[in-house]
């Protein structure tokens, strides 16, 4: 992109921010419906639901990478888009005809969690395409903009949308999901087509290879498995605090247009929390607090939140709680975890880091979805397992304080390093 005009430069950039607003947008408007469909199903057979999701992603892991090894990244998105666009008119075709059936919603639920992480991930590698160096850190933070915009802007359109019709909004969300391929054609044509060629590879060697390779990088080191355990804390967290709304949102609430609106609330809740605090907190706490107490705070918060939750289950403790946690995530832990990696070579950031955040992460939400439902069929109540899961919330805040302080010491072993290689003796 160097040696192309301002004007192609500000096009582009413009058509990528638009391109991650249609995008975000159209999953935000979705995942309330996901969210229903899942308590659709009984928020009793959930765990069904996350084992599925788990398997799905270990099936699109080695197809992700044979369609990215064989073809080009623009003709990826191209396809993928359209595929989807087709999915999304064949599920308003099944909701308006057969209603919200058993099998319709459990497809639905599995389905858009799998799209969430495959288009997005497809969207930066795309990025990364078209933009140099140089160029991304001018413009990735404002296209970063368009999808925090898109990501208010869907709960809000689905909440006032639910109440007139469910189907509304899968039409409207195949419409910005068409906006987002029509950004796509856009940017290819903008962009030198030499950049998108690729040269067929053994794909299915190089999958697996990545796949082991990453599993015996975290094996080998200490510091990646703490890492492990910290991101499967956070699932167990993140998995029983999901339950636990579902069966207190399925008691609650009669209609489904009324749940809708629920789960609408709080997504927008949780991104102006998280767009406000990534703009203004994120960077000043991680400052003056060090990178040990950011990842330890929102566990322990969350610990003593589970133990309110376990003396009162209620509706309104675990939308706190909900908030609190993913909009805690958005601030500071997810920040905080990318940090944690930048002391790692670079096999490590790409193999490992692979592994451990889709395979362990879905694997960890399968296991504790499992844990709640044996919990709830041998007859403990909400309370008991918020209970059982403070300790383990401890436990994450613990784990997260070590590996900042662990970060700390492998950065400063790095820094003497590059001084040593710059200034050899």
């Amino acid at each position: 992109m160097k040696d192309r005009s301002s004007t192609t430069l500000y096009k582009t950039t413009a058509l990528s921010t638009l391109y991650f607003f249609c995008l975000l947008c159209g999953y935000f408007i979705l995942r309330p419906l996901r969210d229903e469909m899942g308590i659709q199903n009984g928020a009793i057979n959930m765990q069904w639901l996350f084992t599925g999701t788990f398997v799905a992603m270990l099936c699109i892991i080695p197809l992700f990478g044979y369609l990215i090894s064989r073809y080009s990244t623009a003709k990826v998105l191209v396809y993928s888009y359209t595929f989807f666009l087709v999915n999304i008119l064949a599920f308003y075709l099944g909701f308006k005809f057969y209603g919200p059936s058993k099998g319709i919603a459990i497809t639905f639920f599995i389905w858009l969690s799998v799209f969430n992480l495959f288009v997005v991930s497809l969207f930066w590698s795309f990025m990364s395409d078209i933009f140099n160096s140089a160029s991304s850190k001018r413009f990735f933070g404002i296209i970063a903009s368009g999808g925090s915009l898109g990501a208010l802007s869907g709960p809000l359109i689905a909440h006032e949308v639910s109440a007139i019709s469910i189907d509304l909004l899968l039409i409207l969300a195949a419409l910005f999901i068409a906006g987002g391929l029509c950004c796509i054609l856009g940017l290819i044509a903008l962009t030198d087509k030499k950049r998108f060629q690729t040269t067929p590879n053994d794909s299915q060697s190089i999958t697996t290879n990545r796949l082991f390779e990453g599993i015996q990088f975290i094996y080998n080191s200490k510091y990646l498995l703490g890492i492990v355990l910290f991101v499967l804390l956070y699932t167990s967290i993140s998995t029983v605090l999901y339950f636990e709304q579902a069966h207190i949102v399925e008691a609650e609430f009669t209609k489904s247009s009324n749940r809708i609106a629920y789960f609408s609330r709080i997504d927008f809740t949780v991104n102006a929390i998280a767009i406000l605090g990534q703009f203004l907190l994120t960077a000043q706490f991680i400052k003056r607090l060090g990178l040990s107490i950011v990842l330890a705070s929102i566990p322990f918060l969350m610990g003593l939140g589970l133990i309110v939750l376990g003396v009162r289950p209620s509706l309104g403790i675990v939308a706190a709680l909900m908030i609190l946690h993913r909009s805690g995530n958005f601030m500071l832990l997810r920040p905080g975890r990318e940090i944690l990696f930048t002391v790692t070579n670079q096999a490590e950031k790409y193999k490992a880091k692979n592994v451990i955040d889709t395979a362990i992460y879905r694997g960890g939400d399968a296991l504790v979805g499992w844990l709640f439902a044996t919990f709830t069929a041998l007859g403990f109540g909400l309370g008991f397992i918020a209970w059982l899961a403070a300790p383990i919330s401890f436990l994450w805040s613990i784990t997260g304080y070590r590996l900042g302080k662990l970060q700390k010491s492998k950065e400063h072993i790095v820094t003497l390093k590059n001084k040593l290689y710059e200034n050899p003796i």
